[in-house]
């Protein structure tokens, strides 16, 4: 296996990554909406070694194909969304090494904070979720906030 760095691990994720919170339509849940997490790099399938790599330095996640909707899209993707993994590996390991996405990992830090205090369960709590998962992601959101918190 290659010696690869953690800052050149980190330096990748600045390029290549992102740290992702979102609210998506929950049949499971009381309020029917449900907090999601998760950090994804994804590269083209020469870039495999590094995904590997950054998987084994972690220990966790799973690789999978980047787009299951896109057959033209060849490109994979590193995913980690489990809540004790991304507390226990993936903050401390980004802790103090990012500078692009510096600011949409103290946010995703937050909202990884609120959803293991339970937080997402309350309007309030899901009310500053919905504040810092709205300013991290330049993509328009799909639902509002406001249709959300109706639930609450």
């Amino acid at each position: 296996m290659y010696k690869v760095s953690d800052d050149y691990l980190a330096g990748f994720v600045e390029g290549e990554g992102m740290f992702y919170i979102g609210v998506v339509p929950s049949k499971e849940t009381k309020t029917g909406w449900q907090v999601i997490y998760f950090l994804k790099v994804s590269q083209n399938p020469s870039g495999k070694i590094i995904l590997d790599i950054l998987k084994q330095r972690l220990d966790c996640g799973y690789l999978k194909a980047n787009s299951l909707t896109d057959p033209t899209d060849k490109s994979l993707a590193y995913v980690v969304r489990d809540l004790p993994s991304i507390k226990n590996k993936v903050i401390p390991f980004f802790e103090g090494k990012l500078l692009i996405k510096q600011d949409a990992f103290n946010k995703f830090k937050k909202v990884i904070a609120l959803v293991d205090q339970k937080k997402h369960f309350t309007k309030n709590g899901m009310q500053e979720i919905l504040d810092l998962a709205y300013s991290m992601n330049t993509r328009k959101r799909r639902v509002s906030r406001d249709e959300i918190l109706k639930s609450y």
